[in-house]
């Protein structure tokens, strides 16, 4: 088992929000998840332990449908592990909570509401939206979106839905923000602005942050450290700490390093 604790003092790029680390502290001990149950029964995680310090950036590297995203869904709450533990400031997770917001590929933002309607769904659905609306427009300035409040979903290009996502993750103050492959659909560009959109919001606010992705580069060029999973049973085999400074340069020849590392735990460095 690779052990994946890091130092509690977290470099943030200097940013005084983040140095204040009012992200949540994740425990994620020895848990295996299988599907089903008897001999169909599929294992897809294996002994799993991971910590993530408050105001950390994390990214899971690793195959494609090998249980990352698995692993997501239980530190959310939205499933509870088969063996193991998951915990957030020592408290066991045993259900969703708005401390803990994830944002996946797809924005799913409904269409007939519109963007500041979309964002103040959280405050809404916990009968806050009264007293908290100034929250929404907040969200939307942090996310560069307060001109297109009034905007239905199907104005907006790719990647303004998803930083309407962004928005509705951060209008309810989380101290968790649970990225699953955000930007997948995203075109190069798009996804590259939006990585370093993550970055400044991320620095901003300071909390705790978890990310699954398939792309080397994003994970090295976002994350403080980067755990690379097995195929399944997901098991970890490596930890990655990416010791650069934000901001980062991505021709830095450190990350080009390390991207060869990553590509050589998950068997394709021979291509590079």
């Amino acid at each position: 088992m690779v052990s994946t604790t890091a130092t509690s003092n977290v470099s943030t790029g200097g940013n005084p929000a983040a140095t204040a680390a009012p992200g949540a502290a994740i425990d994620v001990q020895a848990v295996s998840h299988w599907f089903g149950q008897g001999r169909g029964a599929l294992q897809v995680l294996d002994e799993v332990s991971l910590r993530v310090h408050p105001g950390e950036f994390v990214a899971l590297l690793g195959p494609s449908g090998c249980g990352k995203s698995t692993l997501l869904r239980l530190v959310a709450g939205l499933d509870q592990p088969t063996a193991g533990t998951v915990a957030q400031d020592s408290q066991p997770i045993c259900e969703p909570d708005p401390s803990r917001i994830v944002v996946f590929q797809d924005p799913t933002l409904f269409p007939w509401r519109t963007v500041r309607d979309n964002v103040a769904l959280g405050l809404q659905a916990r009968g806050l939206l009264a007293s908290q609306a100034h929250r929404v427009d907040e969200a939307l300035r942090l996310v560069g979106l307060e001109e297109f409040a009034d905007s239905h979903p199907h104005q907006l290009s790719g990647g303004m839905a998803q930083r309407a996502a962004l928005a509705r993750a951060l209008v309810n103050d989380p101290r968790l923000l649970i990225l699953d492959e955000p930007l997948g659909k995203l075109d190069s560009l798009t996804r590259l602005a939006m990585q370093s959109e993550i970055l400044r919001i991320w620095q901003n606010a300071g909390f705790s942050v978890l990310l699954v992705t398939h792309d080397v580069e994003e994970a090295l060029f976002l994350a403080h450290r980067v755990l690379v999973f097995s195929q399944r049973p997901a098991r970890i085999v490596a930890e990655l700490p990416v010791d650069l400074p934000y901001p980062r340069q991505r021709g830095d020849a450190r990350l080009a390093e390390l991207r060869h590392e990553a590509l050589r735990h998950l068997g394709l460095d021979q291509t590079w």
